[in-house]
């Protein structure tokens, strides 16, 4: 019987090994039988194409994420979470109104641009129509909302008439922005260091990805436009909001952008081939500087009398002019004089600060 050196059945163990990793997660993992690759978005969810029930989007998601996690452990660590951020980028896409709708155009979906795709509905109407509160408790949020100037959804949160989550998600789908959990999808450990720490805090949002040329940041809130506009500038693309619930983020904030937190230099966002200009950080407000007076002089003090009765005389003169000229109308010498005197006094003083402040 002829003996296999060991040297080849290392070689034979390891080849068997390299078989076995080329494996289709598309196919074995998701049971997709599709042969077209990519798989579009719809394909990727399991979805019918073009589906327009964010719930049922969510849902197909939490299935397909919880079911690759099983192959996060062992010789599948990469393919996994590479799968898992594919999922993620498929739910926010489909989750997210307007771009879905661009979306669904480039796959031939024909939409009016006016059409939104499904129907919105608002916050209040959800939390009813979803018995996610009752009457009463929808009254008692919206009180408290006003009383102390918070939202609707941080009203509920805060008074504990729902899951946070459940808030949240309700929120999302009034503004027409997906739900993330960053339970699930984790801060972009890429683009985190590049976020100014103190608008990280400040606006309260973290960046979890970058999909389809455009940057993902998750907040319990609607982005401001000012801060849209900054990061766009600073990573050369566009960039879009996701809604997180509070907790989630204020964690997420307290990891990344702790209060000596340092922003890296950003980079060129991917496929853009040139780095975006830094944006220029906005320098601190200049404090006056006041220093103590240094008492007038002889000559001073002549100098600023005249100008003072220089002045007062003026304003008689100009009131006496307007009063009779331009107005045509006779003095009354009980009323005019007073009034005269009131407005020299002032212009004298006004004089008096304007030297002073002048340091003569």
């Amino acid at each position: 019987m002829v003996q296999i050196p060991l040297f080849f059945r290392g070689t034979q163990k390891r080849e068997k090994k390299m078989a076995k990793e080329q494996i289709d997660v598309y196919r074995d993992w998701l049971k997709i039988d599709a042969t077209n690759r990519p798989l579009n978005y719809y394909q990727l969810l399991r979805l019918k194409m073009f589906e327009d029930d964010a719930n049922l989007i969510r849902n197909h998601y939490r299935q397909l994420n919880a079911h690759i996690r099983k192959y996060a452990t062992g010789e599948y660590i990469e393919e996994s979470q590479a799968l898992l951020n594919e999922l993620a980028k498929a739910m926010l896409c489909l989750t997210d109104r307007m771009r879905k709708q661009e979306y669904d155009y480039s796959l031939g979906r024909q939409v009016a641009t006016s059409t939104p795709v499904g129907t919105k509905r608002t916050l209040d109407q959800i939390l009813l129509e979803n018995r996610i509160l009752s009457p009463e408790q929808l009254k008692k949020a919206q009180q408290f909302s006003e009383a102390v100037g918070v939202g609707l959804e941080m009203a509920v949160i805060q008074q504990k008439l729902a899951a946070p989550e459940v808030v949240m998600l309700a929120f999302a789908e009034s503004e027409g922005l997906p739900f993330i959990n960053l339970d699930e999808t984790p801060v972009d450990e890429y683009y985190a260091p590049q976020i100014n720490p103190v608008m990280a805090r400040q606006y309260s949002f973290v960046p979890v990805m970058a999909d389809m040329g455009k940057l993902i940041l998750a907040s319990p809130m609607s982005l401001d436009l000012d801060v849209v506009a900054q990061l766009e500038t600073m990573f050369n693309m566009p960039v879009r909001c996701a809604i997180a619930v509070p907790g989630q983020i204020n964690a997420a904030i307290a990891k990344y952008y702790p209060r000596d937190a340092v922003q890296t230099a950003p980079v060129a966002a991917a496929g853009t081939g040139t780095a975006p200009a830094p944006v220029a950080a906005t320098p601190p407000k200049k404090k006056k500087e006041f220093h103590a007076r240094q008492p007038l002089s002889e000559e001073g003090k002549k100098k600023r009398k005249n100008i003072a009765i220089i002045t007062a005389n003026f304003t008689i003169m100009a009131y006496m002019f307007t009063k009779m000229l331009v107005l045509q109308k006779q003095m009354n010498l009980m009323m005019d004089i007073p009034v005269a005197l009131v407005l020299a006094g002032i212009s004298c003083w006004i004089a008096w600060m304007v030297v002073t402040e002048k340091g003569e």
